[in-house]
């Protein structure tokens, strides 16, 4: 059998133009299920726009008045991406996916011609290991903490999920995505003069997904790996006997690849 290359495992590069808006960005990245979008412009790459990144330009007071139609890609695309070309293996795909969250596919002449993300690595290569050597620790907050708070910690010290709680019972989870769209909704609906009162009082359980879905350490990894995939969800919580243990993520799946 031939060695599995990039380009049996590369899915369609889904782009948005450097010009367009972060609106337009967080709506395409919903629809299709992608975080990040490969950034264009007059045909060439020149970056990825994530959805923590559009988080944080919705949170920043300096923006509280421009409508997300009128904040440009441009203003947070980030340069700092990696690409690989579509006859390269596994090998070289694999340590790319665990410092990126994309690979960038480029023909020989530089043309954009598709994208590696880990979704796609994870549909035909799984760990062969123990739930405990791919769960990380997971940070909790309580649903009637602040959403200022919220940012303030994901800023601070770079998470980018929270498992939410009442109490000590698990009824959520809250991600950048989340703070993505509560924060363009917010400024959709609330006029400029009272965002930053009506910002202070708003809640996390106001912007949660609920409910949340979690496994048992005793599933397995290609039960969680299979889910994930199904749900196309990007983590899920893991329980001992109904309580919280950690999380799996994309990310700690292709770390141990």
């Amino acid at each position: 059998m031939s060695p599995i290359t990039i380009k049996d495992i590369m899915s369609k590069a889904i782009t948005i133009a450097k010009a367009a808006s972060i609106a337009e960005a967080l709506d395409k990245m919903l629809d299709q299920g992608a975080d990040p979008l490969i950034v264009t412009h007059n045909g060439s790459t020149v970056g990825t726009i994530s959805r923590k990144s559009i988080a944080n330009i919705l949170g920043s007071k300096k923006n509280s008045n421009i409508s997300p139609n009128a904040i440009h890609v441009a203003s947070t695309v980030e340069d700092d991406f990696t690409s690989a070309y579509p006859d390269q293996g596994l090998d070289v795909a694999i340590p790319l996916l665990q410092h990126y969250k994309l690979v960038v596919v480029l023909d020989r002449d530089h043309r954009l011609v598709g994208q590696v993300t880990a979704v796609d690595l994870l549909k035909v290569l799984q760990p062969d290991c123990t739930v405990e050597e791919v769960t990380e620790t997971v940070c909790t907050i309580q649903a009637d903490e602040r959403v200022v708070h919220l940012r303030r910690r994901m800023l601070d010290d770079n998470i980018t999920k929270f498992i939410v709680k009442d109490n000590s019972t698990i009824i959520g989870i809250v991600t950048e995505t989340d703070v993505a769209t509560a924060m363009r909704s917010f400024r959709e609906v609330v006029e400029d003069k009272y965002q930053d009162h009506r910002i202070r009082n708003l809640l996390v359980r106001d912007i949660m997904s609920s409910p949340v879905l979690t496994v048992e350490k005793s599933d397995g990894v290609k039960k969680i790996v299979d889910l994930m995939l199904k749900k196309s969800i990007s983590s899920v919580p893991v329980t001992d006997n109904g309580e919280i243990i950690g999380i799996v993520t994309r990310e700690s799946l292709v770390k141990t690849l």
